[in-house]
């Protein structure tokens, strides 16, 4: 038996997942940790946590299974995207080493250098950003590494002249396993940095940005091997020496993977505290005003689309702690059952966190609207699953208008997908099938097929999707609820450019 290892290293542990050849889970592991505030809009995490977890969590799942590791055949990457780490000059005495904490994806601090990217791209913000767009497919956001380097380059310009190096947090765990500098594409789209058409670093963008060439490593599809496990890796994790690394993935995209979102026109829709709808897509298609992201996907060839809305599962976790305490989720949704489809006409607002897709908005809030004395509690809950679903909508309408293709499967994962309730929501809102499938390590679990192509156990991504993920249930639109949502989304879609101005003045 052959076996994969998928590497994770998120934002709160690093995961490491055992998987045979068959597909089949064996064994898994997670060595938590914390990341650092150390100012207002600040986020940031010592990579060394990434590296001593993947040790201990590889070394834990080996242990577990008390396999041979020999018999294990590729080893995949993924992880948390967008962090900034940056490597010493090669002639520095701290070669290889990290120069200073890594800026994460929630980090906010460069709101001035995204303004400042898109005013070296155009005559108007609106310009820039829009010629942005059309050569990476994304505008410049504070999450995008881009912005992090500009601000180093302006706040600490110490740091800045030692780089030798600029890689992702995943990658630096790549460094430490095999000493190669090298990233995927998929992972290196959310950099800014990448010519969306060319899957490549964009000449244009890193010349406009002052950036070296030479600080970005080389870029690989996330089923090309990328390195082998080093002698001393191999004595750190009781790897095989010589086990072939893949390219791997960012997060999303590998957890696209992970339940089989490879094909156009399956779409992985995300139900955690936020909510994430991703497509892939075959050509690079993208959303003219920036709304969307869209970067390579993990598999050569194909591209994805990519909504997020903040507060998803976590407008349901609000509610329930603030006005249902102590009560299961199971009993505050079963009422919610036999209310009638749009609640009798109230409707809520999920924008308790600020909103991401489709208004780039942090000051926008959350709201009910159309309260009357004939609305229960119940009507409230229906009201909060149903917000949640539109929110979500509003992703699936811009990647419509995008160019991609027909809908014509929703594979659901994420905490808020277990309630049968919002699964119906869900399909009849959209008006899809939504399906669940067997796989629920998301991106760790991608990380390991993609590894098992580049091992040669799958020709192509394609078909270790088909024979390792498979359909458990489905939900298919109700024609009649269907109807009643689609009128009431118009009225949704109003409210917030309604109330903007309302939700500035309150902040």
């Amino acid at each position: 038996m052959a076996y994969l290892i998928g590497i994770d290293a998120s934002t709160t542990a690093t995961k490491a997942l055992l998987v045979d050849e068959r597909g089949a889970i064996v064994a898994v592991a997670a060595s938590e940790y914390d990341f650092q505030t150390p100012h207002p809009l600040w986020s940031e995490q010592d990579a060394a946590l990434w590296w001593n977890g993947t040790v201990a969590s590889i070394r834990r799942v080996l242990a577990d299974s008390g396999i041979d590791p020999a018999a294990v055949v590729g080893v995949g990457l993924t992880g948390q995207m967008h962090g900034l780490v940056l490597m010493a000059d090669a002639a520095s005495d701290a070669a290889g080493e990290v120069l200073r904490p890594s800026i994460l994806w929630n980090d906010q601090r460069t709101a001035s250098q995204c303004d400042e990217i898109r005013a070296r791209f155009g005559k108007s913000d609106r310009l820039g950003k829009r010629e942005l767009v059309r050569i990476t497919g994304n505008d410049a956001l504070t999450g995008f590494t881009a912005p992090k380097i500009l601000w180093v380059e302006e706040n600490e310009p110490e740091i800045y002249r030692r780089i030798h190096k600029i890689l992702l947090p995943k990658d630096y765990v790549r460094y430490r396993l095999t000493g190669d500098y090298a990233t995927d594409r998929a992972d290196a789209g959310g950099t800014l940095l990448v010519e969306l058409a060319t899957r490549d670093w964009s000449p244009a963008v890193v010349a406009a940005l002052g950036i070296r060439p030479e600080w970005l490593p080389p870029t690989h599809e996330g089923t090309q091997i990328t390195g082998v496990v080093s002698a001393a890796a191999a004595e750190a994790t009781g790897l095989r020496a010589g086990t072939p690394v893949v390219g791997g993935g960012g997060d999303q995209a590998a957890g696209a993977v992970g339940v089989g979102a490879v094909e156009e026109g399956i779409v992985a829709l995300s139900l955690g505290t936020s909510g994430v709808v991703f497509a892939s897509a075959d050509s690079p298609i993208y959303e003219p005003e920036g709304r969307l992201h869209t970067f390579p996907h993990a598999l050569a060839g194909k591209w994805h689309l990519m909504g997020v809305m903040l507060s998803a599962a976590g407008s349901l976790r609000w509610y329930r702690e603030t006005l249902a305490p102590g009560v299961a989720y199971d009993d505050l949704l079963a009422p919610a059952a036999a209310i009638p489809a749009g609640s009798d006409g109230l409707l809520f607002l999920p924008y308790l966190t600020g909103e991401r897709t489709p208004h780039p908005d942090p000051l926008a809030r959350g709201a009910f609207i159309g309260l009357t004395v004939r609305h229960s509690q119940p009507h409230l809950t229906r009201a909060v699953l149903e917000g949640v679903a539109f929110g979500l909508r509003d992703s699936f309408e811009l990647m419509k208008s995008a160019g991609l293709s027909a809908i014509r499967q929703v594979r659901v994962s994420g905490g808020g997908a277990r309630s049968p309730l919002w699964r119906q929501i869900l399909a009849d809102v959209l008006g899809s099938e939504l399906v669940t499938v067997n796989t629920t390590e998301g991106a760790a679990y991608g990380a390991a097929l993609l590894a098992g192509v580049g091992a040669g156990l799958w020709p192509d991504g394609e078909t270790a999707c088909r024979e390792t993920v498979r359909v458990t249930g489905s939900t298919t639109p109700d024609a009649g609820a269907a109807a009643v949502y689609e009128r009431m989304y118009g009225v949704y879609r109003g409210l917030y450019p309604a109330l903007r101005g309302s939700f500035e003045r309150l902040a």
